[in-house]
């Protein structure tokens, strides 16, 4: 009985499920008008449109079950570890640092704006540093290894990266004044929309969404962050709203002439959730054994991917810039540098 409940609690934690059921076998309807029991009635939504985007592909004979694979091994293998170890770290960073803030806030609609302002700018960070530090990257790259994009693909983390992307960013949002219970509600609007904005061409073809792409970061430009081409590497690093990649200049819309190819440069074997999870890990080890001395060794582990001790470098941005320099060389009128629409 025990192994059929631990089935159970695993299948509603996944649909998000548990609380919902909870509320509905204790009859308490007006519960779902507080703030447990709308989070409690969106939590099954992500997953739900995962499984009408699975049916859609399926119907439209596009769906394959090899580009659920990496995603769902990881979520299997992190459906605990990171997800207690993150919450610890959560509360741990609060507790911490809540002495030290240089002001705080009450939570007022105003202080709300400034809260989330203040969580993009968080959520960039840790994300550049992700794309930046090679050990980070190593931790990164399991979400960017899947070579489709659809919802799955939001599961698809290392088991350690939310705990160091939770201690940045929960300790950047404390420190500047963001109120704790504030705080959790802006990281639940952001895991939500986290999640949908990698929802697949199965289900929506053009993510631009129009107008709204002037304003929030819609599909469409998380699409672009998950793109290998040398046009789309390391940009749009923010997750909902698009001020601090505008501010940094890592604002990327999606060209109509570029197809987004998906996954990460490194060659990979093929679907391999094993590559894709610990394949970095290894060639920074690699990497290490071979440089020669201690300080090539330690700038291994800090420097950006593709940075290389001959001097060989193949960093993102220095790939980026060489794409562009060739693509001007052919003429000042060609397609892939006007800005899209």
């Amino acid at each position: 009985m025990e192994f059929l409940k631990a089935i159970w609690d695993n299948f509603t934690g996944f649909w998000g499920l548990g609380d919902l059921i909870g509320i509905l076998q204790s009859g308490k309807y007006d519960e779902l008008l507080t703030w447990h029991g709308v989070t409690a009635a969106l939590g099954p939504l992500i997953p739900f449109i995962l499984l009408i985007e699975i049916i859609r592909g399926a119907f439209y004979k596009r769906f394959k079950v090899i580009h659920y694979k990496i995603s769902f091994f990881t979520y299997v293998l992190n459906a605990f570890i990171g997800r207690v170890i993150s919450f610890a770290m959560v509360a741990l960073c609060i507790g911490w640092f809540a002495r030290y803030a240089i002001f705080k806030t009450t939570f007022t609609w105003y202080w709300f704006i400034y809260g989330y302002i203040v969580w993009e700018l968080a959520h960039f960070v840790y994300h550049f540093l992700a794309h930046k530090v090679r050990i980070l990257w190593c931790l990164h790259s399991t979400h960017h290894a899947p070579e489709s994009m659809n919802l799955s693909v939001t599961y698809a983390h290392f088991f350690l990266e939310a705990p160091y992307a939770d201690v940045i960013r929960t300790t950047i949002c404390i420190l500047l004044g963001v109120n704790p219970g504030m705080l959790f509600v802006i990281m639940f609007i952001d895991g939500f929309w986290g999640a949908f904005i990698h929802i697949g061409e199965n289900l929506v073809k053009d993510a631009r969404f129009g107008f709204l792409g002037k304003i929030v970061l819609t599909p469409s430009f998380h699409r672009v962050h998950h793109a290998r081409n040398p046009a789309y590497m390391d940009t749009n690093y923010c997750n909902l709203l698009n001020i601090w990649d505008r501010v940094f200049g890592t604002y990327q819309p999606e060209y109509r002439d570029i197809p987004i190819e998906y996954g990460i440069t490194r060659p990979m074997k093929k679907n391999s959730f094993l590559d894709a999870y610990f394949g970095e890990l290894v060639a920074l080890g690699r990497d290490i054994a071979k440089a020669p001395g201690i300080k090539n060794k330690v700038l291994y582990i800090f420097m950006p991917p593709g940075w290389s001790h001959t001097g060989d470098h193949k960093m993102a941005h220095l790939v980026r810039r060489k794409y562009f320099e060739e693509q001007g060389q052919q003429g000042e009128g060609n397609a892939t540098l006007v800005e899209p629409v």
